[in-house]
Order: structure tokens, then sequence, then C-alpha cells
């Protein structure tokens, strides 16, 4: 299963991205897909969770600006951020599981100026 994460950039402080997350993998439809980031010097965090169900999770921090959704027609998952602040700047990566796999993309830099 392969995962491409796209839509990092430079933002200013209030800003919008738009992250997106192309998977593919034929089983998509039943994979929990998340965003998770880490910045520098910190732990890598979940930034937001959606379930094969459709149910979401959020960090505490991005709930109200942040919005994850799914197409499981397009195998595709997205991270509607807006708000930006800049303690959003980090790495973004695409994770989906299914137990007991666990797949990551490769990291999409986000950075939002003050």
């Amino acid at each position: 299963v392969q995962l491409q994460a796209s839509g990092g950039g430079l933002v200013q402080a209030g800003g919008s991205l738009r992250l997106s997350c192309a998977a593919y993998a034929s089983t998509f439809s039943t994979f929990a897909m998340g965003w998770y980031r880490q910045a520098p010097g910190k732990q890598r965090e979940l930034v937001a969770e959606t379930s094969s169900g459709g149910s979401t999770r959020y960090l505490d921090s991005v709930k109200g600006r942040f919005t994850i959704s799914r197409d499981n027609a397009k195998m595709t998952v997205e991270l509607q951020m807006n708000g930006l602040k800049p303690e959003d700047t980090a790495v973004y990566y695409c994770r989906g599981r299914l137990w007991p796999n666990d797949y990551w993309g490769q990291g999409t830099q986000v950075t939002v100026s003050s």
C-alpha cells in the first residue's frame, strides 16, 4: 500500500491549507486513515483520524479549525486546515492502518508564519 501526501506549503497565520493523501489500496475503505504531525524537537502526534465507518477524532488544539474527510471511491483522505497558527508548523504525515498493517506516507511540510 502506498500513501502519497500533498498540499503543504507556507501560509500566514489565519490562513488555510488543504492536505490530500492518495492511497493505492483496493481495501482503502476498510482502513482507518489519519493525519499526524511532527514539529522539530517534538514527538509525532495525532492530528485527526477517520475510521472506516466515518467517525472522526481530533487533537484538542485543532478542534473547530481542522476537518478530516475521506472519499472511499477516490481512495483519498483530506485535511482542511483553517485558522492556521504558527504552532501548527510541522511536517504532516498521512497514515493508514488496518490491523496488523500500518502504512505511512511521506511527510509534507506546513509552515505558518506569524
